[in-house]
């Protein structure tokens, strides 16, 4: 045969995508189709799939954290606590930029997806940020996409839990490796927020009045509650991780519905649809990745690659610089689960073999990959921002350029400086 079937595999997953059929369908059919031109038992492909699905603890996770989002998005918890973060940080200059960001920052302990913190707190804090034009559109629109990467950086994060399957790494590690990150890329926006506020004079907030503030926080003080509730849990022992995700989804719950009374029979349906299309959207993209993965064992890529990697003496940050470059470049073209589930285990051994901590190097790929989220073409968080304010896609790339300048400086800092991402984890015990 001129061409192998790994490589007609790859076509395939390539054209097929090309094609509009969705990625996870792309690689399973790709990937049977590897197995018949090799002549191997098809039933591999279902088995691979099942074993990988069913016997995993950890993605039961997943599911959970979206429902908890979309509670929380379609009860009060997302106004009251943007009402929480004007009295925090709403009285300087930009005020409501920096609103946007730690908003984020909060939101961020309770959903783990850029999407629906993108969609939730976005469409509230826009609408607040435009009024009586107090700032432009696209501003709005590229501050929120940008705040929004922070949802799966601080703990708990979906991303996270996917990297956690694919590399056998402790998701309570993982989470807490990711909250300095989380809140170095907040600090950064909010400078970068702060200058351009500056320089283009924007208006600054009226204080709200001290006798309001205790009133204002114990509105708010339910919502504040469940991130506490949540890391609090997993990191005292009580609760596992997956645990965890169905107390924040029971607490969202009980707090839309018996605490803050907004959520009709009819919006709890709707929610639970919602997150059950949103759930089995990643299924089939993590039931494609398992058989493409054990595709990728079979030609034995991942022991190819370390072998090419050891022959041209390649250094530990000189890997992870090349991995970064590479991921930043993959995420302007792919959807950043594609990557963490079809890319990212091709490097895991060659990043064990240099003695690369495999808690750094996971925290450290999935903000990179959702950097991604806002680099264009395929940027995602900039195609539901363009899509929810009707703004020129070109105009919002513009606006958030500052803010992926400083997200990237970011990266620099965590890929460079290994502490930084690991000195939290080490605290509570990590070893690592």
């Amino acid at each position: 045969m001129i061409i192998s079937p790994f490589a007609l595999c790859i076509i395939g997953i390539v054209l097929l995508g090309a094609l509009g059929l969705p990625i996870g369908h792309a690689m399973i059919v790709s990937s049977i189709f590897y197995l018949l031109l090799k002549g191997l038992d098809l039933g591999t492909a279902a088995e691979q799939i099942l074993n990988g699905l069913f016997n995993s603890y950890v993605l039961l996770a997943i599911p959970l954290f979206i429902l908890a989002a979309d509670l929380m998005n379609i009860g009060s918890l997302t106004d009251r606590l943007l009402r929480f973060c004007l009295v925090l940080v709403g009285r300087f200059r930009g005020g409501l930029g920096h609103v946007n960001v730690v908003s984020n920052m909060i939101f961020a302990g309770m959903s783990g997806s850029a999407i629906a913190d993108a969609v939730g707190i976005g469409r509230i804090i826009i609408g607040m940020m435009t009024k009586e034009n107090r700032y432009p559109v696209a501003y709005a629109a590229a501050i929120t996409a940008s705040a929004a990467i922070i949802g799966p950086i601080i703990p708990p994060s979906i991303p996270m839990v996917v990297y956690a399957l694919v590399s056998d790494t402790s998701i309570g590690y993982l989470f807490l490796g990711g909250f300095v990150p989380g809140v170095m890329l907040g600090i950064a926006f909010m400078v970068m927020n702060s200058i351009i506020a500056r320089r283009r004079n924007y208006p600054v907030e009226p204080a709200i009045p001290l006798k309001e503030v205790p009133r204002i926080t114990l509105r708010a003080f339910p919502a504040l509650m469940l991130p506490v509730i949540l890391l609090f849990g997993i990191y005292g022992g009580v609760m596992t991780p997956t645990e965890g995700a169905a107390a924040a989804a029971f607490y969202a719950l009980f707090a839309s519905t018996v605490l803050y009374r907004a959520v009709s029979w009819r919006q709890l349906y709707e929610t639970i649809l919602t997150s059950s299309k949103a759930t089995a959207s990643i299924g089939m993209l993590i039931a494609g990745a398992m058989i493409f993965n054990y595709v990728v064992t079979i030609e034995n890529v991942p022991a190819s690659l370390a072998r090419l990697m050891q022959g041209h003496a390649m250094s530990a940050p000189v890997f992870m610089l090349a991995v970064n470059v590479l991921l930043l470049v993959l995420g302007c073209l792919l959807e950043g689960t594609t990557i963490l589930l079809i890319i990212v285990p091709i490097f895991i051994p060659t990043a064990k073999a240099l003695g690369i901590d495999l808690v750094h190097f996971g925290v450290v790929v999935v903000v990179n990959i959702m950097i991604g989220l806002l680099t264009p073409p395929y940027g995602l968080l900039l195609f539901v921002l363009a899509n929810m304010t009707k703004q020129p896609l070109a105009r919002i790339v513009r606006e958030a350029a500052p803010f992926i300048i400083m997200s990237l400086i970011v990266l620099v800092i965590i890929a460079t400086i290994p502490d930084a991402v690991l000195w939290l984890p080490r605290l509570f015990g990590y070893k690592g």
